[in-house]
């Protein structure tokens, strides 16, 4: 694993790709700092990380487009299978390389608020903690983006993907208002989910037999739960589509309340992709 870390994170930085994407955050860091702390007189560094939120529409779909793609479409990923390291390590290494680009302008930007104290009062807790939560919430995006790159060999369909699914999620907290509360409307998004979910495993193992039968179960569960008790769907998909907002739980520290639980459900996010991009890469190892 810190064979392919070293290497990916060498790339990075022997291409522009890793300054461009250290530059355009300071960037826009800089812009805000200056129209938001200084300009307008509120020293309140976490409200630049909230403005900065939409940076990771641009720069998350360009840096993880090729992490895997490229290598499926070269064929390069054959060399990968070759190593005498696991997967897991593959996809590991490329994700904390991925990770170190990101942490290089946030340390830079640690840097801010300490600066911001000589204008004016910064509440240092809630700056670092938006800072950290900021990270968290960059992790979980690129550990998506990793994923994205995992299943496809065009960067552009890759960087296209990860672009609507990161939009969907910023978005997703006013899709709930479009969405009825009522029982049955949760029940039939529900058990859409149930036939998707097999259609994914089978995507992804190729095994006709599993993908019908966990689809299977999960249509069962489903609808056995709609007729014992129909009131647990009423309101239940607009809860959890607003439980999934991962920029709706960046905002927690941005309000200045540091909350394990949103570090934890973040840390949830990356561990889930990396494990499916594992498998992703595990699938074309056997096919």
């Amino acid at each position: 694993m810190k064979a392919i870390y070293k290497n990916e994170l060498k790339s990075y930085f022997t291409s522009m790709t890793g300054y461009i994407f250290v530059g355009f955050m300071l960037l826009f860091a800089g812009i805000y700092t200056l129209a938001i702390c200084l300009k307008s007189g509120f020293p309140s560094f976490e409200y630049v990380l909230s403005n900065m939120s939409f940076c990771f529409f641009i720069i998350v779909p360009v840096i993880t487009m090729k992490v895997l793609s490229e290598e499926k479409r070269q064929k390069t990923d054959q060399l990968l299978y070759s190593l005498p390291i696991s997967t897991t390590d593959v996809i590991l290494g490329k994700y904390f390389a991925l990770l170190t680009v990101l942490a290089v302008p946030l340390v830079i930007m640690a840097f801010y608020p300490v600066i911001l104290s000589a204008y004016g009062t910064i509440y240092f807790p809630t700056a670092y903690g938006a800072l950290i939560g900021f990270f968290f919430m960059g992790a979980a995006f690129l550990a998506i983006g990793l994923f994205i790159s995992s299943v496809t060999e065009s960067q552009m369909i890759a960087a296209g993907l990860c672009f609507v699914v990161l939009l969907l999620n910023y978005f997703i907290s006013e899709l709930t208002s479009v969405i009825s509360s009522a029982a049955y409307v949760s029940f039939m998004i529900v058990m859409i989910v149930a036939v998707l979910a097999g259609v994914v495993i089978y995507l992804m193992t190729k095994n006709l037999f599993a993908s019908f039968l966990i689809g299977g179960v999960l249509v069962v569960a489903a609808a056995l739960t709609y007729y014992a008790k129909a009131s647990l769907y009423e309101g239940l998909v607009k809860k959890v589509m607003s439980s999934v907002s991962l920029f709706d739980r960046f905002y927690t520290f941005v309000s200045g309340s540091f909350n394990l639980t949103e570090i934890v459900f973040f840390i949830s996010v990356c561990v889930l992709f990396i494990f499916l991009s594992v498998q992703s890469l595990e699938k074309r190892r056997w096919s």
